[in-house]
């Protein structure tokens, strides 16, 4: 076919690029036509069109050309640079050119929202940021990025859930609550094609259609930093975004929803969006057909089950976006029948606990701990903790107390069954298990924080129950409380107070970071819950305080620790150094013990020597009680 076939048709374009395109194109018979004169012309003549114009130019002879099936191309102006990137055109003007008078034998998708053809996308509602061009994004350095989310989170407080009712060619009716919604025909760089790659193809007559969803404000925060500035990929939606794959969609929304095709506003809810399938021969560049998904079928696709679609969801979300999310009243039912019948003191209970009681007092005696972490295992103590931090978040005065009965007479339990099994078994002795518990710091309270956050976490979804047994383990409940039962009958209040501040620190961390994330999960108003968490912020802070005080002490152990290891020196011609060093603290009284290692034996002056040389090096009087090694 010669270039005397071909109908350069141009709407508002500058003299000097169309003199340009005029210029290259020298020499070939091609037709130039005004757009306002396209009607009339002989269009039997031409076999293909190329076009320039604004956007909405373009579109008059894509509709042009579909009427008289005819091929066309673009040839772009320079500012065009979404279009560029949608059909992979090429910004130089000779290369477009060249591209643009070559007959287009595939023929693409077209998409339209009512009678208005769409070419880059079609957006409902607010949708930030999945109009943004990702392309254009890659361009901003990661201080431009920062501000754009900022931008968009300003944006946040504003949205507004409401309720969309949408009808696929088959009338199969689907309903859900959101805050807004896109439909892309082709891989166009926008974030909304960059989501759903996959499902994208430009000749299978479907269009895709991204619903947003944020259940909370924390979950579409962090949708926007990982989208905008972390720039994070992943082959999954995200939790706020739902999709639907069809031919076409009537949308019907509770309120008037704005809708902008191709970043002009058009018209309000209800539109109809429509594809029609290879509708128009388009000369488009290379990557264009590469970027199309291959793995699509021809039927429709819905993943949208995780959004909101019950009544009371979308009454609460219309009103505004929450901080945190929002149970429904089915989960909070099922959640809290749950932690009502595990907060009850039953004869199961007792049993498991008290046998969990023995294992561990036994493990702790034989110095086991494979034999205490099952104790862990089995010891059910935490399930009414986790109760209790329920109680205090929705002020249950009813559940709380059952809870807190159950932990109390659980607890006694474990201290008497501990203390009769160490009345009756004739040993006395300090195992390093049973020591280990019985210098708590603000660790262990960080410790019983992580541990209640993965509790409350585990029990509200149900497909990661079992990890409840991994918590038990990263936080012993019972064994602490069977420390402090052998202290008893030791008659060790020492070894008691330090052993059950062990297990009030558990106690107290696992409540309070529960019952916050029972908040954040959507399980309680901040409003009903503020008063139970400000009450164990409190107990949290004054049982902090010894905590932090055997932190320090932990801190200056080590220093002396580090600091004695560090002695090398000669006692008249002895060589002497130190090493496994133990400090422990006995009626207000330090107490270092260690290993020294010197060249030969040392007489009983070099041992007093030796002694002042330790408490001057911790700055302070102590017991020395030390094992000689020689070195040979």
């Amino acid at each position: 076919m010669g270039l005397s076939m071909i109908a350069y048709i141009y709407g508002s374009v500058d003299e000097t690029f169309l003199g340009t395109c005029k210029t290259l194109l020298e020499g070939e018979h091609v037709t130039y036509i005004p757009l306002s004169e396209m009607h009339t012309a002989e269009h039997d003549r031409f076999s293909h069109f190329m076009v320039s114009g604004t956007l909405g130019e373009i579109k008059e002879v894509f509709a042009f050309a579909q009427l008289y099936e005819t091929s066309v191309g673009i040839v772009p102006l320079p500012t065009q640079k979404n279009l560029i990137r949608t059909f992979a055109l090429s910004s130089k003007i000779e290369e477009s050119i060249t591209l643009a008078k070559i007959p287009a034998e595939q023929k693409i998708d077209l998409l339209y929202c009512n009678d208005d053809l769409v070419v880059q996308e079609v957006v409902i509602g607010d949708a930030p940021p999945l109009d943004t061009y990702d392309t254009a994004l890659g361009q901003q350095n990661i201080f431009n990025r920062i501000q754009l989310f900022f931008h968009i989170l300003r944006k946040v407080r504003k949205l507004r859930h409401t309720r969309i009712t949408l009808t696929d060619e088959n009338e199969q009716e689907t309903k859900v609550s959101a805050v807004g919604l896109v439909g892309v025909e082709y891989q166009n760089g926008t974030f909304a094609s960059k989501l759903i790659t996959s499902q994208i193809n430009a000749a299978d007559g479907k269009l895709s259609l991204l619903i947003l969803a944020p259940l909370s404000m924390l979950q579409y925060m962090g949708y926007l930093f990982r989208s905008l500035v972390s720039r994070w990929k992943s082959e999954q939606l995200p939790r706020s975004l739902g999709y639907i794959r069809s031919s076409k969609l009537e949308i019907k929304t509770e309120r008037p929803l704005e809708v902008l095709v191709d970043s002009e506003i058009r018209c309000e809810t209800p539109v109809l969006l429509r594809s029609t399938k290879e509708s128009l021969r388009l000369s488009v560049g290379k990557m264009f057909w590469e970027k199309q998904s291959k793995d699509v079928q021809g039927k429709n696709s819905f993943k949208i089950d995780h959004l909101p679609s019950d009544e009371e969801s979308a009454s609460y979300l219309a009103k505004a976006i929450p901080l945190f999310n929002h149970a429904s009243q089915a989960q909070y039912a099922a959640l809290f029948s749950s932690l009502r019948e595990e907060g009850q003191l039953n004869s199961t209970f007792m049993i498991l606990l008290i046998l969990a009681t023995m294992i561990a007092t036994f493990g702790l005696f034989i110095n086991s701990s494979s034999v205490i972490i099952g104790a862990m295992l089995l010891a059910p103590l935490m399930q009414p903790i986790i109760s209790l931090s329920m109680g205090v978040l929705r002020q249950d005065s009813a559940l709380e107390l059952s809870s807190a009965k159950t932990i109390v007479v659980g607890v006694l339990s474990v201290l008497l069954t501990a203390a009769l099994i160490a009345w009756f078994i004739p040993m006395e002795k300090l195992t390093s298990e049973m020591s280990g518990r019985l210098f708590p710091t603000t660790l262990d309270l960080f410790i019983a924080i992580a541990s209640g956050v993965a509790a409350a976490y585990a029990k509200s979804n149900e497909k990661i129950s079992g990890s409840l047994a991994g918590v038990a383990i990263a936080v012993a409940l019972v064994p602490p409380i069977a420390v402090a039962g052998v202290g008893l009958g030791w008659t060790q209040w020492h070894m008691f107070s330090s052993a059950f501040l062990l297990f009030m620190t558990n106690l107290i961390g696992i409540v309070l970071a529960a019952a916050l994330t029972f908040v954040v999960l959507g399980y309680s108003p901040l409003r009903v819950a503020k008063k139970g968490i400000l009450t164990w912020f409190m107990i949290a802070a004054f049982v902090s305080i010894p905590l932090y005080s055997s932190f320090e002490q932990m801190k200056e152990n080590i220093a002396i620790q580090k600091s004695l290891s560090n002695i090398h020196f000669t006692l008249n011609t002895q060589e002497v150094v130190l090493t496994h060093i133990q400090l422990i603290e006995q009626s207000r009284k330090l107490q270092v013990r260690c290993e020294v290692i010197a060249s030969g034996r040392l007489s009983t002056a070099e041992k007093k020597l030796l002694k002042e040389v330790i408490e001057k090096t911790i700055g302070r009087k102590a017991d020395v009680i030390a094992t000689f090694r020689y070195r040979l």
